[in-house]
């Protein structure tokens, strides 16, 4: 075997160990699960959309409004009653009522635009839960154009702009139990995408710098042999392990209150250039609210800052603590990506169970799911959060009792109660006390 040979057989065995592989495999395993979440985008596209119609006015014009809707959606209710129309829009997963009212012909042939509600159902506010309305507006833009061809056709008006505009929209949406008079889905959309883009990112920054932290701490400890010194004080590893988390969380916290402070001016800011009043429609969170976002970072962050110490452990060195920052920057990474482009409760069962197992989702969720008082949602996250946080802190303290801390892999000696290393040097630290 070369001397080339050689030196890559053992790069290759350094590198390519057990606590590399096994958190990218779970991570492409994630990966690909979650391509069922944000397939199919092509199919939804094209499926008609399910709405809803009352005509109260049978006239001519509106004959040919719902010959259009009839034509381009799927119509799940074609009645008088509004309650009926949208327990059949909730029951089939319907985007919009529209209802034409009595004098909708007659503005139109008076020459003035006439008027369609909309009542719209609105289930999520990501981006992929907007494909639905997208299509709906569609279907009126059609609306639209056959009424303007009629006009035309049957030389009923000359009137310009009535023809480029022959019909006007009122607008209405129910989101998550509210009703809001005069909102469209999309400008809820864009107040939501706001938040929905920057608060993951944001999280997923503190969560990565803080884990870098603790990972490079340990493997600069590793490097510099300071680590096999205080291993020799007469301290238990416990108390150790728990010294650095909680050093560690105390620096999280700060990052928190520093986050928290910062989303607040944010969001301040965001409903003063808002185009309608938030706070009328129950969007504004107070102060409980906001400690609650904290709480469930802070507990997000002990668990990164603990997973991040377990890794830290398979560290030799500060070069090799780079690369271990990897998985948890992956496992922050979905999270974001699902919360940036849907909604949590439109969420297939099984996508839910995946992003709600992961600690790093829950103060990604908490703001939107604060904003309609879901507090069980929240609540929850931060119990299931603190419980893995708790887990894997265990972990670490048991880790640390292996020869593994020392030595970055496993070994026999890991059978033995201590390290030899550190058993020698506790010896020679106890004769030169006598």
């Amino acid at each position: 075997m070369s001397s080339l040979s050689k030196i890559i057989r053992k790069e290759v065995k350094e590198l390519l160990t057990p606590a590399t592989l096994i958190p990218i495999i779970v991570i492409a395993v994630l990966f690909g699960s979650l391509g069922g979440v944000f397939g199919g985008i092509d199919e939804a596209m094209e499926e008609a959309p399910r709405v809803a119609i009352i005509d109260q006015d049978g006239g001519l014009m509106s004959q040919v409004a719902v010959a259009v809707i009839n034509f381009s959606a799927e119509i799940v209710y074609d009645g008088d009653d509004v309650q009926e129309a949208l327990n059949a829009l909730d029951e089939q997963d319907g985007v919009s009522l529209f209802i034409i009212p009595s004098n909708f012909t007659a503005d139109i042939m008076s020459d003035r635009p006439g008027t369609i509600e909309a009542v719209w159902i609105m289930k999520g506010a990501g981006i992929m839960d907007s494909l639905p309305g997208a299509s709906v507006e569609s279907v009126l833009m059609g609306v639209d154009h056959a009424i303007s061809f009629a006009l035309i056709e049957n030389n009923i008006t000359d009137n310009a702009s009535l023809i480029l505009g022959p019909t006007q929209l009122t607008e209405s949406t129910v989101f998550k139990g509210k009703t809001m008079e005069g909102i469209s889905p999309i400008l809820i959309s864009s107040m939501m995408s706001s938040q929905s883009f920057v608060m993951p990112l944001i999280v997923m920054m503190v969560i990565i710098y803080a884990g870098s932290i603790v990972i490079s701490s340990m493997g600069t400890e590793k490097e510099n042999k300071t680590l096999e010194t205080l291993l020799t004080m007469p301290v238990s590893r416990t108390s150790i392990v728990f010294g650095k988390l909680v050093g560690a969380a105390i620096v999280g916290l700060l990052m928190a209150v520093i986050y928290m402070l910062g989303m607040s001016y944010y969001m301040d800011s965001l409903m003063g250039t808002a185009s309608f009043d938030m706070e009328q429609y129950g969007l504004a969170l107070g102060i409980t609210d906001y400690a609650l976002v904290g709480i469930s970072l802070f507990a997000a962050l002990v668990f990164a800052l603990a997973l991040c110490m377990i890794l830290g452990i398979f560290t030799k060195n500060y070069k090799a603590a780079q690369t271990m920052t990897m998985p948890v920057t992956f496992l922050a990474m979905i999270p974001m990506f699902v919360t940036m482009f849907t909604d949590f409760d439109t969420l297939p069962m099984a996508a839910k169970v995946m992003v709600f197992a992961i600690p790093f989702s829950h103060p990604m969720i908490a703001m939107r799911a604060l904003m309609f008082d879901d507090y069980v949602l929240v609540l929850s996250g931060i119990a299931y959060s603190s419980v893995a946080a708790l887990l894997v802190m265990f972990a670490a303290v048991t880790l640390f009792k292996k020869d593994i801390l020392l030595t970055g892999k496993v070994s026999n000696s890991d059978r033995k109660s201590k390290v030899p290393l550190v058993a020698l040097l506790q010896t020679i630290a106890r004769k030169r006390r006598k």
